[in-house]
């Protein structure tokens, strides 16, 4: 593998990242540290470093930059980041991948599909705080007292689930905050169910 010195300074820049935070810098981060003036700047690096085998990326998203040679290994997991979720009232959800987090397989049960960011502290008698990333697995069945992820409206929470017959309750877990009873005329899925969480220390 042969690069130029600005290539290997970009691709030095992306090590120091990666290892700090565990996540590669996006384009306009890339552009921010280099001085570069056009996002066509930062592609054309990369494009040369894929080109030199240094790096792997899916088309035109530097989020998912990977070092070649440090591939996931066998007992872990790549989750995508995806939209947001409130612990509180809910929040529009994006629906975009904001990154691929990898995670030790063992850390959740069941096995989870996704992680979203909690904003709130509805939960925090759960233990769930804001900022936390909250693993789920994606399903649209739930029982009564399962902590689940639902989309509302056009928004997504984290709540308690309350079903007995045909009373359906989303339950918070902070006594400032009150239930939400979904409307019937309104948009209403259960999208996962909790398996856990991360937090940054």
């Amino acid at each position: 593998m042969s690069l130029t010195p600005r290539q290997q300074q970009v691709l030095n820049h992306l090590r120091q990242q990666i290892d700090a935070t565990g996540l590669p810098p996006t384009i306009h981060e890339l552009m921010e540290a280099f001085g570069w003036a056009s996002p066509n700047a930062a592609a054309k690096h990369l494009d040369a470093l894929i080109g030199a085998g240094a790096i792997e990326m899916a088309a035109n998203k530097a989020r998912t930059i990977q070092l070649v040679g440090t591939r996931k290994r066998p007992d872990t997991l790549e989750l995508p980041l995806v939209g947001r979720v409130a612990a509180g009232e809910p929040i529009l959800s994006e629906g975009l991948v904001e990154r691929i987090v990898a995670v030790d397989r063992w850390m959740f049960r069941p096995k989870p599909d996704f992680l979203l960011r909690v904003e709130g502290d509805s939960m925090i008698d759960d233990g769930v705080l804001d900022g936390d990333l909250v693993a789920g697995k994606a399903t649209p069945d739930a029982e009564h007292g399962q902590t689940v992820i639902a989309r509302v409206g056009e928004g997504i929470t984290i709540k308690r689930l309350y079903r007995r017959g045909r009373v359906l309750r989303l339950l918070p877990r902070n006594p400032a905050h009150v239930p939400i009873d979904p409307d019937p005329t309104e948009d209403f899925a259960i999208e996962g169910v909790y398996c856990g969480l991360l937090r940054r220390p």
